[in-house]
């Protein structure tokens, strides 16, 4: 029975970097701008992701603390191990299946566990995206609260911007580094990576968990524009009435010139 654990580290790792500096430590199998796949030994694996995933598979506690030692530098924010998930992968001979924290294969090939691990970081990234979007929901249920009981928000232009921003820049990150809808290149034409792939999304209910992020997304852009909508109202509102106080002006002071001059 072998063990793939993956670990949330830190909010990127340079791809570039690290590779470069690792060249000499570890054996290359893959690599593209966001992944890199290693084998440190006959049945050992790392496989490290741009968004500050890092996977491993059959390797002991020392050991990943060990790559993980290596690695710190090349990481932005790094925070060893605050989010993990991991998996069950057994070798059985002509058998292939994946359901919850289990995998079985019919042999330890390369490519599958490869997809093992990605999958598994996959989750661990779902849960790291899944926290991120429930505190900015907290937060913007908290803006729509106060609006209902005030009548008015609690939040100025400036710090709104920044808040649509960030819900933004969230939006793309999680298009950016989760696959989930899509099949990597070795499936392609191979049934058995393919049908791996299927099962271990279902096993980790990969759809239905980037699902409701995305559906906290499109709500938190909802109230935002209503926010937005609002404070334009608003501000639109000051303007015309220092407009009709500048003509009011200036016709008092047109009157009273006539007056008196």
């Amino acid at each position: 029975m072998y063990q793939v654990v993956a670990y949330h580290v830190a909010s990127t790792i340079n791809i570039k970097t690290c590779r470069q500096e690792l060249q000499h430590e570890l054996q290359l199998l893959f690599h593209d701008s966001d992944e890199l796949f290693y084998k440190t030994s006959e049945d050992k694996f790392v496989y490290i992701f741009h968004y500050g995933i890092v996977s491993f598979f059959n390797l002991q506690t020392a050991e990943i603390d060990d790559v993980l030692e290596k690695i710190k530098p090349f990481c932005k924010n790094y925070d060893s191990k605050v989010l993990s998930e991991d998996m069950k992968v057994e070798i059985q001979p002509n058998a292939l299946s994946a359901e919850f924290e289990k995998a079985v294969l019919p042999r330890l090939d390369k490519e599958m566990i490869r997809l093992v691990m990605l999958n598994t970081s996959q989750s661990v990234a779902l849960d790291k995206f899944s926290e991120i979007t429930e505190d900015l929901l907290v937060e913007t249920n908290s803006h729509t609260l106060f609006l209902e009981q005030k009548g008015k928000l609690d939040i100025s232009g400036a710090k709104l911007k920044r808040f649509i921003a960030k819900v933004l820049n969230i939006k793309n990150k999680i298009s950016e580094h989760l696959y989930i809808f899509d099949s990597p290149d070795s499936t392609w034409g191979n049934e058995e990576l393919d049908t791996l792939n299927t099962q271990l999304k279902k096993s980790f209910d990969l759809h239905d968990r980037y699902q409701l992020i995305h559906d906290r997304i499109e709500i938190i852009k909802e109230n935002l524009d209503l926010f937005k909508d609002i404070m334009y109202h608003s501000e639109s509102s000051k303007l015309e009435w220092i407009i009709i106080i500048l003509i009011l002006v200036e016709v008092i002071d047109l009157f009273v010139g006539k007056i008196f001059f």
